[in-house]
């Protein structure tokens, strides 16, 4: 039975991978599977005790739904609109330069603004006509943006940072911060790789003609000062706090409530609007984020009940520094083949990540190996949302932007892999 179990599960999981890179939901395809595996290897309440165990996850819970919903408030007030602007108006002299300033800006705001596409939504309508305008090519323009999309990392209510941070006993920030040099040299390379395969296709050599996308973005006659600093008052608050003044250490939900007193008070928005709008990005978080922690929590159970886990585990041990690079290197091809890492890195740190030590490596690396490769390869997937949404907005095709940022990202895994 146990070796019938254990090849069945194999298929299962083969079959996961098909569903979720045809786009099959999500959810539906990891609940199906857990359930199915808990079943075959006869303790289908294992399934159900996990999905219970994952949707009442308070540090999840409070830290992904307070930032969507800070998220969603920032957006309704149009604060991050003045960020946006804020950052990108001393950009329109810098000449060739333009590509990697616009893929370091495009991070530092997806550092406030953590969803890829929102973020590239924001900053696209600005920067794509000053690109253009500046003799960019508009596919050379969207993939300089889209190779800052993976500055999320730095937020530390995305999902990823705080479920490796709990399973670590440390404070996201704390995660962050132990890898904000690794991040900040993921960026550098990216932009330094971009603009040089740019130049190798002369994307900096067109006409200039910024033809069809005049009318982009909503443009502000005057920016104000403290509307552009509210996505960046919980950030702030956090570093200081697990930096330099312990009193403002405090968790992710207490800072991003603090951003959204002030965001209220200094954007003089309709509270009875803005606070429903705060819930509304809280729910989206719970449903649309949660939602899939919760279904690779049950994929998870479903593959330890069925003796994969285990096994995993053996495999990756006997290879030692190895097991890094296979961890890293599935969830890497996973996110470029489905355009979204989310699934499998769930799904890896949540069976694998915790049995780090094991493996001769820590929770905080292992884990954060899996989000940056996820990162990565989704930045390089011509089927992800950001990269679809650009190319909608460059009117290219998805490939031209890939064609772009491929070489860049692989790169950075490489890096990421051997030095990291």
């Amino acid at each position: 039975m146990a070796t019938f179990t254990f090849w069945t599960a194999i298929v299962v999981v083969i079959l996961t991978v098909i569903a979720l890179v045809k786009r099959i939901e999500t959810r539906f395809v990891l609940l199906a599977a857990g359930l199915f595996l808990c079943v075959i290897s006869l303790n289908p309440m294992s399934a159900l005790n996990q999905f219970v165990k994952s949707m009442t996850n308070s540090g999840l819970i409070q830290s992904i739904c307070s930032a969507m919903g800070f998220a969603f408030l920032v957006g309704y007030t149009k604060a991050d609109m003045h960020l946006v602007q804020l950052l990108t108006r001393p950009m329109k002299a810098l000449g060739i330069f333009l590509i990697p300033a616009c893929t370091i800006v495009t991070a530092i705001i997806n550092a406030a603004i953590p969803s890829a596409a929102g973020c590239a939504a924001a900053v696209a309508t600005t920067l794509l006509p000053v690109m253009i305008r500046a003799g960019i090519s508009p596919a050379g323009a969207g993939a300089a943006i889209l190779a800052g999309t993976y500055g999320s990392c730095y937020n530390p209510g995305i999902p990823h940072i705080v479920m490796i941070s709990e399973m670590a006993g440390i404070q996201p920030m704390e995660f962050i911060i132990s890898h904000s040099l690794m991040y900040a040299i993921m960026i550098a390379i990216g932009a330094a790789l971009v603009t040089v395969v740019e130049l190798l296709l002369k994307d900096h050599k067109t006409s200039g003609s910024a033809e069809g996308f005049e009318g982009m973005g909503e443009k502000l006659e005057k920016i104000n000062l403290l509307w552009a600093a509210a996505p960046l008052v919980p950030l702030v608050i956090l570093l200081l706090g697990n930096t330099c003044v312990p009193a403002l250490k405090m968790g992710v939900a207490h800072a991003m409530l603090i951003g959204v007193i002030y965001t209220m008070i200094v954007t003089l928005c309709n509270p009875q609007k803005a606070i429903p709008e705060f819930f509304n990005g809280a729910g989206k978080g719970y449903g649309n984020v949660l939602g899939i922690i919760i279904a690779a929590g049950v994929f998870a159970g479903g593959l330890r009940e069925a003796g994969l886990v285990d096994a995993l585990i053996e495999a990756l041990k006997n290879v030692g520094d190895f097991a890094r690079i296979g961890g890293g290197g599935g969830v890497f091809l996973m996110a470029i083949l489905t355009g979204s890492g989310d699934a499998a890195t769930f799904a890896f740190n949540e069976a694998v990540t915790p049995h780090a030590p094991e493996l001769g490596m820590t929770i905080s690396n292992l884990g954060n190996t899996a989000l940056v490769s996820a990162q990565l390869g989704r930045t390089m997937s011509p089927v992800a949302g950001v990269v679809i949404l650009i190319s909608g907005l460059c009117k290219v095709n998805p490939l031209e932007l890939v064609k772009r940022t491929a070489i860049p990202m692989i790169v950075c895994w490489l890096a990421v892999m051997i030095f990291f």
